[in-house]
């Protein structure tokens, strides 16, 4: 996939890394931290189907393990006739470690939609709801 958007061929190679037996589904994820470095994942299957990660919470567990704490901008990449958005469970992350963050959906065929973590989740949980600050 051709792009000269450094961040989408960052989660399309990811994406090339998947480990995805069973649902043959690829999906690669980048991630751009405040300070600017890139850290990428894929998604992680498991036989056990609930132990499977996601490429957007793996790329966010390694940057969370790599010392950033926040980032702005995510870029998520399947091989799908329309971009594939994240799983509730990784918007909640998201929420959490990238609120303000530019969300990218991109497929191998070039389409690409833009949207911000708050229009894929309004009204997020997180350590306001817990009576701390965010």
């Amino acid at each position: 996939m051709f792009t000269p958007d450094p961040l989408i061929a960052a989660a399309a190679i990811a994406r090339t890394r998947a480990f995805a037996p069973y649902s043959n589904f690829a999906v690669g994820a980048a991630l751009e931290a405040e300070g600017g470095a890139l850290v990428m994942g894929c998604n992680v299957e498991s036989a056990s189907y609930g132990l499977t990660l996601c490429a957007e919470r793996v790329a966010i567990v390694k940057g969370v393990s790599e010392g950033h704490r926040r980032f702005r901008r995510v870029v998520v990449v399947t091989d799908t006739d329309r971009p594939t958005p994240p799983c509730g469970a990784c918007r909640q992350l998201l929420w959490e470690f990238a609120p303000d963050a530019e969300v990218v959906l991109a497929n191998l065929r070039g389409v690409i939609l833009k949207y911000t973590v708050a229009e894929l989740l309004p009204a997020g949980f997180d350590a306001g709801n817990l009576g701390r600050r965010a």
